[in-house]
């Protein structure tokens, strides 16, 4: 489904100049979020919806080889479709209104190729007025997916809306203008608005009249920001800021995000649930083997709202109009799980400065803090350690940079009497919404490692600028992760990357020391990958009596890449 993403130049929303009373700093400059992207953060879990002539056709874009006559979605519900995304606590959902090929779902007379030219309802039906009237039904917000190009033109997937024969782009341009006219003024108030691979045609006016306050997705008028994967992955640390000079290149996407940059544009993981093994936007017949599991769909949860991000899970109704039942129930039991890991806090506190302490009234078991970020001022902590006070001294739980919307830090469970976070970096005051404490029943290391659901943990990053063209060496410690006997895959995994060059890392020379020297027979890389295993075969007394460093000779090709760098340990059941 998911065509080329970051063509655009984001609108900038910039705080005031620092000022100064009585001869000092009182704030910093830095970007701060206007209100459509202070509403659109809080909502932390979104839904996509798919439906399109390809749930018809077993393809992810529209070639308009299907007769319209086949389209009679006979039990299309859109209350089912807003109870699917109460049931995951999704609250907004984003509905693919005109994808690639130039379907509408609404009432237009742009167009004979719609939802008036279907069986279904004597072609009468308006999905998107339904979907709108459900979404105030059950309380939810609504965004709209409308594609700007359409095959019929000749400006099909990639085009953004630009047409192959220049002398048809004026003409269409006044279709495209009308249309979004239509879905934004008639089916409000509409809270994000979707350009899938940006948007070449002036649309600032309709923007600026109709959906004001709303987050942009691509195009001119862009405020949020492709992640640049769709595998449920944001990076850490995340940042929402960047530079204008990057925007202005029209391709920024998380790859450009930058603690110190001037523009504030968070960033959205769009994925589908049609992801384990396979890869569809599109409902087609026997591929509930591809739905994530309950164990990968808490992992997304935990690696992207539990790193700050938008989390925009996709749904995908059959030929009958209904989510099915298989579908359904996955949504459902993410919510649940959700619920049961932080429905229950032992206890929470907020406010300012650097130090925040929680008396937890007795010794009491810990696993995971959640922190948030009062967005309001910014996205302010740099750097921060939580920790737990266990038999009269304080001991470390974990450690991270980025906070903004949601952190949720894992641990070791520990029994302590009280929990605090320090802030050891900020750009101004450190303004804390919520500092919690949660113990998670059943959740166990194993390793001794910690992220999210598995025994992973993320023990690094790199960013565009971490390597150049010409080879770098570069050293991992893996000495605090590696404790036991077994084997460990060391991951490169790619969060971002720029897709107008040829992009990617290269490796060499790679080898692992352990026991005091290098052992070539500890360590392999994965074939095809960016991810290396490695084998401890000896027990030490302690793990620290010899270091264990990996170490690689990498350089990067001329596309930019960033990502994070995880350590799992391979455990055989």
């Amino acid at each position: 489904m998911k065509i080329i993403r970051g063509i655009g130049f984001l609108f900038l929303i910039v705080s005031a100049l620092a000022v100064r009373v009585a001869g000092q700093t009182v704030q910093p400059a830095f970007p701060l979020p206007d209100a459509a992207q202070l509403r659109w953060q809080n909502y932390e879990q979104t839904m996509f919806i798919h439906y399109n002539p390809t749930t018809w056709t077993n393809r992810e874009y529209d070639d308009l080889s299907l007769p319209l006559s086949r389209m009679n979605p006979d039990k299309l519900s859109t209350d089912q479709w807003c109870r699917v995304a109460k049931s995951w606590g999704a609250k907004l959902i984003v509905f693919v209104a005109k994808h690639t090929g130039g379907f509408c779902w609404w009432q237009t007379k742009t167009t004979d190729y719609g939802v008036s030219h279907i069986p279904w309802m004597n072609g009468k039906g308006d999905v998107l007025k339904m979907l709108s009237e459900s979404c105030k039904k059950y309380g939810l917000d609504l965004g709209v997916y409308i594609y700007p190009g359409d095959e019929k033109w000749g400006a099909g997937i990639g085009s953004g809306g630009k047409t192959s024969d220049p002398a048809k782009q004026e003409a269409y341009n006044g279709v495209f203008r009308r249309q979004l006219t239509e879905v934004l003024s008639l089916y409000g108030p509409i809270r994000e608005v979707w350009f899938d691979g940006s948007c070449s045609i002036d649309v600032s006016d309709i923007i600026k009249k109709y959906a004001s306050d709303a987050v942009v997705f691509q195009g001119p008028q862009a405020t949020i920001r492709w992640v640049g994967n769709e595998s449920g992955v944001a990076p850490y640390p995340n940042w929402y800021t960047l530079k204008s000079a990057d925007l202005k290149t029209g391709i920024s996407t998380a790859l450009h995000s930058d603690p110190n940059g001037d523009a504030y544009a968070p960033v959205e993981i769009d994925l589908p649930l049609l992801a384990n093994g396979g890869h569809k936007w599109f409902w087609a017949p026997d591929t509930d083997k591809w739905i994530l599991t309950p164990q990968q769909l808490i992992d997304v949860y935990y690696r992207t709202v539990g790193r700050g991000a938008v989390m925009l899970l996709n749904s995908t109704p059959d030929t009958t109009g209904l989510i099915p039942e298989s579908h359904v129930k996955a949504y459902k039991g993410l919510g649940e799980e959700i619920q049961r890991r932080f429905g229950n806090s032992i206890k929470t506190t907020s406010g300012k400065g650097s130090e925040l302490t929680l008396d937890l009234g007795g010794p009491t078991m810990v696993n995971h803090a959640v922190i948030q970020e009062d967005l309001a001022f910014g996205q302010r902590i740099r750097k921060y350690v939580i920790e737990g006070f266990e038999n009269g001294k304080w001991i470390k739980l974990s450690e991270g940079s980025s906070v903004g919307q949601k952190r949720i830090d894992p641990f070791e469970s520990k029994t302590i009497t009280q929990m605090r976070i320090r802030i050891n970096e900020s750009a101004g005051e450190p303004v804390v919404r919520a500092f919690t404490a949660f113990n998670i029943e059943g959740y166990k290391l194993t390793s001794g490692v910690a992220d999210a659901s598995r025994n992973t943990v993320t023990i690094g990053s790199w960013t565009a600028g971490t390597f150049g063209d010409e080879w770098t060496e570069f050293n991992l410690d893996l000495t605090p992760y590696i404790h036991y006997i077994g084997q460990y895959v060391l991951n490169f995994e790619m969060i971002s990357y720029d897709w107008l060059k040829d992009w990617g890392l290269e490796f060499k020379d790679w080898r692992v020391e352990m026991y005091g020297k290098d052992l070539p027979q500890a360590i392999e890389k994965v074939k095809d990958g960016w991810a290396f295993r490695l084998t401890r075969s000896q027990q030490t007394d302690k793990p620290d009596d010899f270091p264990t460093v990996f170490k690689v000779m990498i350089r990067s090709k001329p596309g930019k890449t960033m990502g994070n760098i995880s350590l799992k340990r391979v455990e055989y059941r």
